[in-house]
């Protein structure tokens, strides 16, 4: 008797998928569009211009780093370019002792060294 394994339904999880990149994106273009009316087009970092050309590397970048507290006055909000956005959240990672790469594992508690010191006792008693 073989067992049936359940395979995923590949087209629904497509389904899915492409739902929450639809709704991330309409709230992302939500507060964008509010941002680079409020905004001046320049990084708030490094001052570099931004044009109707180039405005797709301009990025909203949220100062409490909650993507949810979107006020309509823009006060969490500022524009920063790629390098300058993605600089910003590794240095908020690293101040927070994180790397962002890890997981929330539990801490290794394995001793390679344990009991060690009573062989090289008995080995010195011989």
């Amino acid at each position: 008797m073989t067992a049936h394994k359940m395979q995923p339904d590949n087209a629904r999880l497509d389904r899915v998928i492409a739902e929450a990149r639809r709704n991330q994106s309409a709230r992302e273009k939500d507060y964008r569009d509010q941002a680079l009316k409020i905004y001046p087009w320049f990084c708030g970092r490094c001052a570099r211009e931004f044009t109707q050309a180039n405005v797709q590397l301009l990025e909203v970048h949220h100062r409490d780093h909650n993507h949810d507290h979107n006020p309509a006055d823009g006060s969490n909000w500022e524009l920063l370019c790629t390098y300058c956005h993605e600089n910003e959240h590794r240095r908020f990672l690293d101040a927070a002792g994180r790397s962002g790469q890890e997981s929330e594992a539990p801490a290794a508690t394995y001793k390679a060294f344990a009991g060690l010191d009573g062989l090289l006792k008995k080995r010195d008693e011989k």
